[in-house]
């Protein structure tokens, strides 16, 4: 779940913002707050991974807050949702690398669009532990769906056959596959079996959890990204 808090001096606006989200699968709302220093303290107070932030707030503008917020919260993301149309304020938001700049009024179909990327880009960086240039085109893309690539542009030990084995494989399972169940479902080893897991996850086709089991190391486990 992609914990997120509200800050927003319209009570009003805060609530449909909630409401927008609790519409969403995969978010859940920690907290609102009316103005900066309540977010400081709703901020300290509760584990937060994205903020939608407000520029008009009563005791200090949402730009000025950002400094502090990257110091105190460097791990919680932003997105500003404000009426604010001067350029300096967008451009003070994007010195700060906020996530997104949504300008008032935002329509529904906006908001989850921008919601539903910033899910998508999070979960994009959660499921690899190695960067790849591929990983980095698609989280700047926008999003984590690419184009199937011509076999000529696959990287060297990858082959289109074997790939759309594996993806088939992946297709057909809802509770996700360990590199050594699919090494014995393509008749590959294992270490066959993980580079091909390893490139989708990298394109953005499939996604990894570790499972826990009773002793010894935690198993990868590969799931398909609808």
């Amino acid at each position: 779940m992609i914990r997120v808090a509200i800050a927003e001096d319209d009570f009003r606006i805060a609530s449909i913002q909630e409401q927008f989200l609790q519409q969403l699968d995969g978010f859940i709302v920690v907290g609102k707050a009316l103005n900066a220093a309540d977010t400081l303290a709703l901020l300290k107070k509760n584990e937060t991974d994205l903020l939608l932030l407000d520029i008009y707030m009563p005791d200090m503008l949402g730009t000025e807050l950002l400094p502090l917020l990257k110091e105190r919260f460097p791990k919680t993301d932003i997105i500003m949702i404000t009426a604010a149309s001067e350029k300096h304020m967008l451009q003070e938001a994007l010195r700060y690398g906020v996530f997104h700049y949504l300008v008032k009024p935002v329509s529904m179909e906006k908001f989850t669009a921008v919601m539903k990327q910033y899910q998508k880009k999070k979960h994009l960086l959660s499921a690899t532990d190695h960067i790849t240039q591929d990983v980095v085109d698609a989280y700047f893309a926008g999003t984590v769906q690419q184009e199937p690539r011509h076999a000529a542009q696959l990287p060297t030990g990858i082959d289109s056959v074997t790939l759309n084995r594996v993806s088939g494989v992946l297709q057909e399972l809802e509770s996700g596959i360990s590199i050594e169940e699919m090494g014995a479902k393509i008749g590959a080893s294992r270490t066959t079996a993980r580079r091909y897991l390893e490139y989708l996850v990298t394109t953005g086709k499939c996604r990894v959890e570790h499972e826990y089991g009773i002793v010894g190391r935690p198993e990868r486990r590969y799931f398909k990204i609808e």
